[in-house]
């Protein structure tokens, strides 16, 4: 479960993530104060930590638990559409882990649940503001 609030400046954003505590904020450019990553970030940042943990699972299962891999995330939008362009560099595989592996990234759970898109089921109700 994810639990957030606002935190007391403009967009800044408290998050509670089990039992790790995130800050999420918007740039200055957009009103923020650039406290944390952005909402987009976030999400970039699930998708950066899919990936290289899902590869490294593989290369340890090939034996190969040295390999080293790294992940530059980009998010942008093009014509409307959110776009992140994912750049991953793995040093120490095999050839043979390197194919297998650029298959791999491809079906990563978070890669596919973004590309699939999600149902977002949403309720909003009032409730009473607590006393100072």
């Amino acid at each position: 479960m994810i639990r957030a609030q606002l935190a007391g400046e403009a967009y800044q954003v408290e998050i509670m993530a089990g039992a790790h505590r995130l800050v999420a904020d918007e740039k200055p450019e957009h009103g923020g104060k650039d406290a944390g990553p952005t909402p987009f970030d976030l999400v970039a940042a699930g998708l950066a930590a899919c990936t290289l943990i899902t590869l490294r699972m593989y290369a340890e299962r090939k034996g190969q638990g040295d390999v080293r891999i790294a992940a530059d995330l980009f998010h942008h939008v093009e014509d409307g559409r959110n776009l992140i362009d994912r750049r991953i560099r793995v040093s120490g595989a095999s050839e043979e882990v390197l194919e297998r592996m650029r298959d791999i990234v491809e079906r990563t759970p978070v890669t596919l649940a973004l590309k699939n898109g999600f149902a977002i089921s949403t309720s909003l109700q009032e409730v009473e503001a607590p006393s100072p």
